[in-house]
C-alpha cells in the first residue's frame, strides 16, 4: 500500500514529496510499530511513470516477496524524492567538479531536512518503531552519498545503511577521509558496486577501488561478516536495473535474522 505526503521543509526552503509503503497487515494490526528504511532518488523506487527511462527498483515487489516468504520482517519504506534540478546540490555535502550542476552544495542542510523534520514526521503519522535499529537510510550514486554524509554527521540515528555504486570521489574522497575519521558506524551495512558502472574503464576501476577502501576503513573498526556485506557485481552497471537486481539480498542482510 502506498501513500504519498508533501512535508514543508523549513532548511531546504521548499516542499519535498514522499512516498511511503506500509505493510499490508497494517490495515488489520495497528498497533505494532514497525522498523522504516528511508530511500532517497523516490522517484525510481516504485512508479515506472516517474522513474528515470521507466524502470524502477521494484521495492514494492521485492519488499512485499521478502516479507511473505519470512526473509525479513515487516518494515516501513520511505521514498525521499529528489529535488530534480537541485538534487546534486543537495545530494552532495562538497562540490563535484566533474559535474557543474553540484556547485554551492546543500548537504548539509538535507541531513537536516531527513533528521529534524523527516524522521519526527514519521513517528508522528505512521506506527514506526523507535531506536537507531530499527531506522535504516540508503541510496545509489548520489543518494548513496547522501545516505553515507547522513550516517557519518549524524551517528547514532540509523543503525542500516544501504549504499549502492557510490560516488566516493567527489571531494577528492571527503567522505572516505571522514569514515577514516569516524568511531562509530551503524551495526549493518551493505556496500553495493558493479564493475561496469561507466562506460570508462578508469573510472569503473577507481569507483569499485574507492568502495575497497571503505571496504578496509569499516573492517579495520571491527565490522567482521555479520555487520557488514560487500557486493562487486561483475559487470554491473550504473542503473536501477543493477540494483533493483541486488535489492534482495541487501535487504535480506540489514534486516534478516
Amino acid at each position: 500500500m502506498l501513500e504519498t505526503h508533501d512535508i514543508p521543509s523549513l532548511h531546504l526552503g521548499l516542499t519535498r514529496r514522499i512516498t511511503v509503503w506500509v505493510p499490508p497487515e497494517r490495515r488489520v494490526r495497528r498497533v505494532r510499530a514497525y522498523p522504516v528504511l528511508y530511500l532517497h532518488d523516490g522517484q525510481n523506487l516504485f512508479d515506472p511513470a516517474r522513474a528515470f527511462a521507466g524502470r524502477t527498483w521494484h521495492v514494492e515487489e521485492t519488499v512485499t516477496d521478502l516479507v511473505l516468504s519470512l526473509a525479513i520482517p515487516p518494515v516501513i519504506i520511505v521514498g525521499i524524492d529528489h529535488g530534480s534540478e537541485r538534487r546534486a546540490r543537495e545530494y552532495l555535502p562538497v562540490e563535484d567538479e566533474r559535474n557543474p550542476f553540484a556547485r554551492k552544495p546543500l548537504g548539509h542542510q538535507y541531513a537536516d531536512f531527513v533528521t529534524r523534520e523527516l524522521l519526527p514526521f514519521m513517528a508522528r503519522t505512521y506506527p514506526v518503531a523507535s531506536g537507531a535499529s530499527n531506522t535504516g537510510i540508503g541510496g545509489s550514486s548520489y543518494g548513496a552519498v547522501a545516505a553515507l554524509n547522513i550516517a557519518l554527521t549524524r551517528p547514532g540515528v540509523f543503525g542500516r545503511l544501504l549504499i549502492e555504486s557510490p560516488s566516493l570521489y567527489v571531494g577528492g574522497g571527503y567522505l572516505l577521509r571522514r569514515a577514516q575519521a569516524a568511531r562509530r558506524w551503524p551495526p549493518r551495512i551493505y556496500l553495493g558496486v558493479g564493475t561496469a558502472e561507466t562506460s570508462r574503464q578508469d573510472w569503473n576501476e577507481e569507483t569499485v577501488n574507492n568502495v575497497r577502501e571503505l571496504e578496509a576503513v569499516l573492517r579495520g573498526r571491527g565490522l567482521g561478516p555479520r555487520r557488514l556485506r560487500v557486493v562487486v557485481e561483475e559487470g554491473a552497471s550504473h542503473w536501477e536495473g543493477a540494483w533493483a537486481a541486488r535489492l534482495p539480498q541487501a535487504l535480506k542482510f540489514l534486516y534478516g535474522p
